[in-house]
């Protein structure tokens, strides 16, 4: 069926359109550097692991990314925590929102590399600038007096309007411990757990239940 002159035109600034938002997208995607894809479509959730389909539905909703709230993300290692993690990262990119992920231990001793060289203020607007920021594996390695600053400032300039997303096979009550100075410590935590949704993930080792079959 042929189209009139306005359909036509109509059909092409809604192809530009199209193409224009996937092109965003894939560009928040390649700048939120995360370390491998994960999809909210292929979460699964017959893994008896303690989580709640109607929770995770409504984190990605991602009200709470936009209300500048946090999220813990904890459980034993191979539970999937960094993929729920990236699975809200790759959704909050799909709705125009800029985030980066970044593994902590790398991206602390990057900035503690950036701080030696008089960089740091640039490194710390970059990550200022994202909507939503996942830290991941946070707290297995120690943190040293260099990096306790640092993480003190990343929190401090994200409190109360842009989240963070944390996970760690480390209960959040061994946050306190795992951070090692007990006046960063108190600064950090107070700026995070007030306003913050958890996942306590249990069970076996999704990789090692793969691995099995």
């Amino acid at each position: 069926e042929s189209m009139t002159p306005d359909g036509f035109l109509s059909w092409l600034l809604a192809r530009e359109w199209d193409y224009r938002s996937a092109a965003a997208i894939e560009r928040l995607i390649r700048g939120a550097a995360f370390r491998y894809k994960a999809y909210p479509e292929e979460i699964d959730y017959d893994i008896s692991r303690g989580l709640s389909r109607n929770q995770m539905e409504r984190l990605l909703s991602l009200d709470f990314v936009r209300q500048g709230q946090n999220l813990f993300i904890t459980g034993s290692s191979g539970t999937g925590k960094s993929f729920l993690s990236t699975a809200i990262g790759y959704q909050a990119c799909k709705n125009g929102i800029r985030t980066l992920y970044a593994n902590t231990s790398k991206l602390l001793g990057m900035l503690k590399v950036a701080k030696a060289k008089g960089t740091i203020e640039a490194e710390l607007k970059k990550i200022e600038r994202c909507q939503l920021l996942i830290l991941d594996d946070a707290f297995l390695v120690p943190i040293d007096a260099k990096e306790r600053p640092i993480l003190l400032d990343i929190i401090e300039d994200r409190h109360g309007r842009k989240a963070i997303v944390i996970s760690s096979q480390l209960p959040v009550a061994n946050w306190y411990d795992a951070i090692g100075d007990p006046t960063v410590a108190d600064a950090v935590l107070d700026r995070i757990v007030h306003s913050s949704h958890r996942i306590e993930l249990t069970g076996e080792s999704i990789r090692k239940m793969n691995a099995k079959k």
